[in-house]
């Protein structure tokens, strides 16, 4: 496949090309002269659009399996590859939690044939101290997620001796923490030489015990969800209820310099569908986020970030730190994971577009950045900008 006339930040410089496709992989990046010789039966042209690295959201919960009627793994992907995310990364507590090695396995069996595009696992911590599993299983999944504050099941972890345990078993740790849990992650990420990721920062205090952390030498990350970066208390209703909650103007503007400056390092939606009828009838959290992460981050292009500031949080970053392989980047011998994006048709987000199965956006009326054209995963075409296709999505493998 060849995908010509590519607006895109190549080695760092906005540049046209066109993009050569083999076996699901980037072998080649030609000037757009450069070419007239070549023998390729599929072109697609982009027409000078911009096509960026696919998105890849490491904080999903696609509720899959145990609560499949507010979203599964086929309606999810779907959501994600409207939305140019072309991997995700489920969060482990379904029904039943991810804390074991055969629910592990389970649900990476029961995932395969029904994803649009590529995913991987958090493993969860378990107050029972299931760090015997996590040895087990921690080159197969992105990190083992701790809950500090709230969770379900069993994942709420407050023993001391056990915590360590978790921490030191661990890859790479990623914590649900709030305000003072944040100061205790990290000081147990030094404790153990563990690389720590910081979930949906949500307060300008986090940012800054975030920021000291890393100028102290800690190998944190942060992670910052858009319905934090673009809403805030004067919105909440009944829809709008997660955790962490959404917090003040100056939280937004707080967290909009963490991303300027480096301190937060990603972009994670943390899409938790509900349907409308659990928003209205009870005190219900989490918000879908996949759908629109990316065009409401456009929304911001060149005011509050630029666009290579947004492929490092969004695609780039989120690769790195979990050790994805062949991910968040448009260079030769990395997969070929593209969305194209026209920044000049900005269209209303609307509830009756949405394709995941919870049926609403937090963002309903909100005029996007831009329009996602097509969404592309190893070089197959899964979204035209109006169809899906190609379900040929597949478990990713990660840097041991």
């Amino acid at each position: 496949m060849l995908i010509k006339n590519c607006k895109l930040l190549y080695q760092g410089v906005e540049e046209v090309k066109d993009i050569l496709v083999e076996n699901g992989k980037i072998t080649k990046v030609y000037n757009c002269s450069d070419i007239e010789e070549l023998d390729i039966e599929e072109v697609v042209d982009v027409d000078g659009n911009w096509l960026l690295p696919g998105i890849i959201d490491a904080h999903t919960h696609m509720r899959d399996p145990g609560l499949c009627y507010k979203e599964d793994f086929e309606t999810g992907s779907m959501a994600c590859a409207k939305g140019g995310v072309t991997t995700f990364i489920d969060m482990p507590n379904t029904v039943p939690n991810t804390t074991t090695e055969e629910v592990l396995k389970d649900k990476e069996s029961n995932s395969k044939g029904r994803s649009y595009v590529d995913y991987g696992f958090h493993f969860g911590g378990s107050r029972i101290d299931n760090s015997s599993e996590i040895k087990r299983v921690r080159d197969r999944v992105a990190s083992t997620k701790i809950f500090l504050n709230m969770s379900t099941g069993d994942m709420l972890v407050e023993e001391e001796k056990i915590l360590e345990n978790l921490f030191r078993e661990s890859k790479i740790v990623s914590v649900h923490a709030e305000e003072e849990m944040v100061e205790k992650a990290i000081e147990l990420a030094k404790k153990f030489k563990k690389p720590l990721y910081l979930c949906h920062l949500s307060k300008a205090s986090e940012v800054e015990l975030l920021r000291k952390a890393k100028g102290e030498g800690v190998k944190v990350y942060g992670e910052v969800a858009p319905h934090h970066l673009f809403l805030n208390e004067s919105h909440v209703n009944n829809l709008l209820l997660m955790k962490p909650e959404l917090k003040t103007k100056e939280d937004n503007e707080a967290l909009w310099i963490g991303i300027q400056d480096g301190t937060i390092d990603t972009i994670g939606t943390d899409h938790a569908p509900h349907t409308l009828e659990e928003k209205k009838s009870k005190r219900t959290y989490g918000i879908p986020g996949v759908e629109n992460s990316l065009v409401m981050m456009l929304k911001e292009l060149n005011k509050k970030i630029d666009m290579k500031k947004l492929q490092e949080v969004m695609s780039e970053n989120p690769a790195k730190i979990f050790g994805i392989v062949g991910k968040g980047k448009i260079e030769i011998g990395f997969d070929a994971d593209f969305v194209v994006v026209d920044l000049k048709n900005k269209e209303v987000i609307k509830n009756e577009n949405v394709v995941s199965k919870c049926g609403w956006t937090p963002y309903n009326e909100i005029v996007g950045g831009g329009k996602i054209l097509a969404t592309f995963v190893r070089g197959e075409m899964v979204y035209d900008g109006k169809e899906f296709m190609n379900k040929n999505g597949r478990g990713v493998s990660y840097n041991v």
